[in-house]
C-alpha cells in the first residue's frame, strides 16, 4: 500500500511538472568559466534545474578577468558529472536531458576581449548559435544569461543588423532578454547604446559592491547567514552527494555570483521572468536611466560610461523578516527592517538554498528518501478585482505536498511589486490557509501583489509560492 501511494503521488507530481513545461524559459548561457570557480558552481546548480529551464546553449567566453582564452572543456567536465546522476534525477521529476544532449549545446566564443572580438570577420560558433536559436520557430523569448563578457552576444547583434532586413532584425532582437552579471567587458555598454530597445537587466559598471546580484553571497548583519557558509556548502552540496556535488569547487572570491542570472527563470510560482519589477529569486529590478556617474571603479579593465537609455537595474525593497515563534502563533514579524536593493534577492536566499540542497539529494536518493516541494493551490483566480475599502479573502485550502509532509502557510503583501506602495496588512493571522484583507481607499485604479509562501516540514524544508494580483478600483 505504501509503494502504491508513493507511485500515485509521484505520478501526480510528474503530471504537474508536465503541465508547466509550456512555460519553460529558453536560455543561452555565456560563461567565462575558469576565470573564477563560481562559474563551475553555477553550472552545477543550473543542471539540477535543466528540466525546468530550457537550456539552448552554453557558450565559453572571455571577460575582463579572462581576456584571451575560452574553456569549453571545463563545461564538458561538469556535464560529465551530471550525466552520472541524471538517471537518478529522473526518479524525482521528469524532463532532465541526458548528458549527450547538453554536450551538443556547448559552443565557444572568440578568445578575444570585448570589442576587439566584435565586427567584420569576428563571427564564432557561439555568435552563430545565438542567431540559429533566435531563428527557430519558437515564439518564446530567448534569455541570454551572461556570467562573463557579452561580446559573443554583441557579435550576434552586429551580424543580425548587417545581414538581415530591418524588419527581420527587429523581430529577432525583440525576442532577446538579457540578464548580465554586471559589465565584464566593454561590449555591454556598446550593446545598450546601439540597441536601445533591447531588454537588458544589469547593474552597470564593474563596481560589484553596488550590484544587486552580490546579495547571493553577501553576509548580512542581523539575519542567519548559515546557508551561504562554507560549512553548509560542504555538508549539503560537496560531500556525500554524488559526483555532481563532488565537482562543486570551494569558494574563492564569492559563492555563485552568476547564479542570480537564471534563478528568476525557475518555475516556482513566485518568479515571472517577463516582469523583473515583480521580484523573485533572482532579485527585483526597475526600468530607468541610472546615474552611475559617481560609480566607483571596481578595479577591472571595463570602461565605465554614462547610460543613454533606460535599463532594468537595481530596485529597493523594505523588508522585515518573519521569524519562528516558540509559543502561540508560529510566526511573527521581526523587529528589524532592511531597506536596500540587496534585500530584493537575499530575502529568498534560504528558500533557494534549501531547494538546491534538496535537489542535490535527488542525485543519490530514491523518491521516498528525499523531499519534494509542496504544491500550492488557490481556491480562486490569481488575478482579482475589488473595490476601494472592500474586504476580500484569499484562500489555498486545496494545497498538497507530494511526500505527505505537513506544511505551513504564510501570506503577505509585496508593496514594491504593485502600484500601491503602502503595506496592506492581513486582518488576523497570516499563517492560515484562508486570510482576509481590507482594500485601501484609492482615488485611482491601483494594483497590489499578495504572495502565498507554502513551506513543508521535510528535510530540507522546501517552499513554493502563489502570487495574487489584486486590482483595486475607486468607488
Amino acid at each position: 500500500m505504501k509503494n502504491l501511494t508513493l507511485f500515485i503521488l509521484f505520478a501526480f507530481a510528474c503530471s504537474f511538472i508536465r503541465g508547466q513545461e509550456v512555460h519553460k524559459n529558453r536560455v543561452v548561457i555565456l560563461t567565462d568559466i575558469e576565470a573564477d570557480p563560481d562559474d563551475t558552481q553555477s553550472l552545477v546548480r543550473l543542471f539540477l534545474y535543466s528540466n525546468q529551464i530550457d537550456i539552448k546553449g552554453i557558450v565559453a567566453t572571455t571577460s575582463c578577468w579572462h581576456t584571451s582564452v575560452v574553456n569549453p572543456e571545463s563545461i564538458e567536465k561538469v556535464i560529465e558529472a551530471y550525466g552520472k546522476v541524471q538517471p537518478n534525477l529522473l526518479k524525482h521529476e521528469p524532463g532532465f536531458p541526458d548528458a549527450k544532449t547538453l554536450s551538443m549545446l556547448v559552443k565557444s566564443g572568440l578568445p578575444k576581449y570585448g570589442m576587439t572580438g566584435v565586427g567584420e570577420g569576428m563571427d564564432s560558433e557561439g555568435s552563430d548559435w545565438i542567431i540559429d536559436i533566435l531563428e527557430e520557430d519558437d515564439e518564446r523569448p530567448l534569455w541570454i544569461s551572461a556570467w562573463g563578457g557579452v561580446n559573443t552576444l554583441a557579435q550576434a547583434l552586429f551580424t543580425i543588423e548587417k545581414t538581415k532586413s530591418k524588419k527581420e532584425a527587429k523581430r529577432l532582437i525583440s525576442k532577446l532578454r538579457v540578464y548580465t552579471i554586471s559589465d565584464q567587458d566593454d561590449s555591454g555598454i556598446w550593446i545598450r547604446a546601439n540597441f536601445p530597445d533591447l531588454f537588458y537587466i544589469v547593474s552597470p559598471g564593474d563596481d560589484y559592491a553596488s550590484a544587486t546580484w552580490t546579495a547571493i553571497n553577501s553576509y548580512v548583519k542581523g539575519i542567519d547567514n548559515a546557508t551561504i557558509s562554507n560549512r553548509w556548502i560542504a555538508e549539503n552540496i560537496q560531500q556525500n552527494h554524488g559526483p555532481l556535488g563532488a565537482i562543486y569547487p570551494d569558494v574563492a572570491w564569492g559563492m555563485e555570483g552568476d547564479t542570480p542570472s537564471f534563478l528568476g527563470l525557475i518555475a516556482n510560482g513566485l518568479n515571472d521572468a517577463g516582469h523583473p519589477d515583480w521580484g523573485g529569486w533572482g532579485g527585483r529590478y526597475e526600468l530607468y536611466i541610472p546615474d552611475f556617474s559617481k560609480t566607483k571603479d571596481g578595479g577591472s579593465i571595463v570602461t565605465i560610461a554614462p547610460e543613454k537609455r533606460a535599463i532594468w537595474t537595481n530596485a529597493i525593497d523594505s523588508y522585515s523578516p518573519y521569524i519562528a515563534g516558540e509559543y502561540g502563533r508560529s510566526v511573527k514579524r521581526d523587529t528589524v527592517s532592511f531597506v536596500n536593493d540587496k534585500v530584493t534577492l537575499w530575502r529568498w536566499r534560504d528558500d533557494f538554498q534549501n531547494d538546491f540542497a534538496a535537489r542535490m539529494y535527488w542525485c543519490i536518493r530514491s523518491y521516498d528518501e528525499a523531499n519534494h516541494p509542496p504544491v500550492p493551490v488557490l481556491s480562486h483566480p490569481d488575478q482579482i478585482t475589488v473595490k476601494s475599502g472592500e474586504n476580500f479573502s484569499l484562500d489555498a485550502f486545496e494545497t498538497t505536498d507530494p511526500d505527505g509532509d505537513s506544511f505551513s502557510f504564510l501570506w503577505f503583501n509585496y508593496p514594491e511589486a504593485g502600484t500601491y506602495k503602502k503595506m496592506i496588512k492581513v486582518n488576523g493571522a497570516e499563517n492560515v490557509h484562508s486570510v482576509n484583507f481590507t482594500a485601501p481607499v484609492v482615488t485611482k485604479t491601483e494594483t497590489a501583489h499578495f504572495i502565498l509562501r507554502v513551506t513543508d516540514k521535510g528535510e530540507p524544508q522546501l517552499s513554493r509560492y502563489k502570487r495574487v494580483i489584486v486590482t483595486i478600483i475607486p468607488n
